[in-house]
Order: structure tokens, then C-alpha cells, then sequence
């Protein structure tokens, strides 16, 4: 399939920060890849499932305080998307829009990170996700 997104960023003000909201909140694996010496910059590889199950993986690295990025929202898979509001809510995060039900696709909120990126969650229902 071409075309299809295969992979994510996510810019950190305090990347130490972040990464404790991402493990904590999504029990995502947040490992540093690469360092300045190595590769240029900073840049920590972020696991958010076992590999042949639905969704992509991705990457952070610290803002650059000078560039303003427009960006794509992600939405991420939950299994409870109740317990997904406070697991956010717990770590530092923020809900920018309350849990409400999309007929036929499940239930979807709004979030923001600790470093102010938006996100969804997503409780799917009655579609298969790809």
C-alpha cells in the first residue's frame, strides 16, 4: 500500500518530562536512538505496541525553541478510554475534549502532553482498525 503514514514525532520542551508522560500514561517504550555524536541530534524511538498489532511507531526529540511546527493531531488506540482520561489527567496531561461517542467508530476525547501536543484517544467500537 503507498502512501499510508508510517511513522510519528513528537517535539519535547523537556524531553525527560515527556518521556515519563508517554511511559506512564500509554505504556509506551521510550528509548534514545541516537545522540549528537551519532546522528546529528537527539532522538529517542517511541514503541507503542507489539510488532503485527494495528498502529505505527515513532520518535521524539527536543523543540527547537526558535521554529514553530504545524503538525498532524495523532490519535491514539485505547482499550478504555475512561481509564485513558485519568491515566492523563495523573501524569501531567491535560483533556481538551470530554469522551464523546462518534456512532459506529467508538468513543474519542482530546488531550495535550506536557509540553502542550494535542492528541486523540480513541475506544474503537463496531470498525475493524487498520
Amino acid at each position: 500500500m503507498a502512501n499510508r503514514v508510517i511513522h510519528f514525532e513528537v517535539q519535547a520542551d523537556d524531553v525527560d518530562r515527556a518521556k515519563a508522560f508517554y511511559e506512564n500514561a500509554f505504556d509506551w517504550k521510550v528509548e534514545q536512538m541516537m545522540t549528537k555524536e551519532t546522528g546529528g541530534m537527539d532522538y529517542w524511538g517511541l514503541t507503542t505496541g507489539p510488532d503485527g498489532t494495528p498502529g505505527i511507531n515513532g520518535g521524539m526529540y527536543k523543540r527547537d525553541p526558535n521554529k514553530k511546527l504545524t503538525t498532524y493531531d495523532c490519535t491514539i488506540l485505547v482499550q478504555d478510554i475512561d481509564k485513558a482520561i485519568v491515566d492523563v489527567k495523573k501524569n501531567g496531561g491535560t483533556i481538551q475534549r470530554d469522551k464523546n461517542e462518534l456512532p459506529g467508530v467508538g468513543w474519542f476525547a482530546a488531550g495535550t502532553d506536557t509540553e502542550g501536543n494535542t492528541f486523540g484517544l480513541m475506544q474503537a467500537t463496531d470498525w475493524k482498525v487498520h
